[in-house]
């Protein structure tokens, strides 16, 4: 399968791309390798994709409609895995405008790129963030998601909608994965399991907001999984839980590091944050039955697995 992956060259996207680079498929990377965090662990991330197999990369901002449109259309992908976004509730507080322009517009450009090149399925990377503060635990997919308390949200919800649009006028095939708390090697450094690692490890103290959340923490090879999936899920527009069900504290996260680094945290507390909901927990029965989607990776593994990750990318450092 002839497969685009937008964002390719970040934490989920490298992973994803390694895993259809082993599956066969033919796989091409669209990424503008932007400083929302340092550009050079974008390209080691694309090195371990290359380790996988061949992969095309297009260095390419979703905001420039021609160069997309041009990179659509000369592709011809069968399948367009969007998940270029901005990322992360606070930070969306700080810089509304730009999550607007690259979350909303630039799903927008993709999306009509993908009708003009006749593209099949789209797949959209959507968040758990858009089902606000619920009272209903677990989040359903039928959950209400018209109260978003982020502009984060608010971009993701309105990218869910335009695929709505572009599956009910044009025919494109979509899937809209609602991705839950996501962790494990190559995560984002302003991420908090990774955050909290490096901040311990250098004996500096940690902020928890408020008395912390809860978190339907999901390791990266079940998303990958998910992902994966959908390629073969034959539907007009339907959209997935992909989360492990099963949330975790902030203060299980904060153990379960100091175990894995042997290294005691330093906290201090703050006041809580504006835009972040206190609990994620997903019902993924949805996901489960369509799709065979069976996240197997404890918490506790997990974490390990992302420690020793980060243990021999300090040791090729240093």
């Amino acid at each position: 399968m002839r497969i685009l992956i937008t964002g390719g060259a970040g934490f989920i996207g490298s992973h994803v791309a390694e895993r259809l680079l082993r599956d066969g498929h033919e796989v091409f990377i669209l990424d503008d390798l932007n400083d929302f965090y340092s550009p050079a662990l974008k390209v080691q991330n694309l090195a371990a994709v290359e380790r996988a197999g061949t992969a095309v990369f297009f260095d390419c901002d979703i905001r420039n409609v021609e160069r997309t449109r041009q990179i659509v259309e000369e592709l011809s992908p069968g399948v367009v895995i969007h998940l270029a976004a901005r990322g992360g509730v606070r930070q969306s507080l700080e810089q509304p405008l730009l999550y607007e322009e690259v979350n909303v517009r630039g799903t927008l450009t993709l999306l009509e790129a993908s009708r003009a090149a006749q593209v099949q399925k789209f797949i959209f990377a959507s968040s758990s963030s858009v089902y606000g503060v619920g009272s209903h635990l677990p989040f359903r997919e039928d959950d209400r998601t018209q109260l978003p308390i982020s502009p984060y949200a608010a971009t993701k919800i309105a990218g869910e909608q335009m695929c709505f649009v572009y599956s009910h006028l044009y025919g494109i095939k979509v899937i809209s994965l609602r991705l839950f708390t996501v962790y494990g090697p190559r995560q984002r450094p302003d991420l908090a399991i990774r955050k909290f690692a490096e901040l311990m490890d250098a004996g500096r103290e940690i902020q928890v907001h408020g008395e912390g959340t809860r978190r339907d923490y999901t390791y990266i090879d079940d998303i990958v999984d998910g992902v994966a999936a959908s390629l073969h899920h034959d539907c007009s527009y339907v959209v997935f839980n992909l989360g492990s069900s099963s949330p975790v504290s902030l203060q299980t996260v904060i153990e379960t590091l100091e175990q894995a680094l042997d290294r005691k945290a330093n906290i201090r507390r703050i006041p809580s944050q504006p835009g972040d909901v206190p609990v994620t927990y997903a019902d993924i029965s949805k996901a489960r039955n369509s799709l065979g989607y069976d996240p197997c990776t404890p918490f506790h593994t997990g974490v390990q697995n992302f420690v020793k990750w980060y243990r021999l990318m300090q040791k090729e450092r240093s």
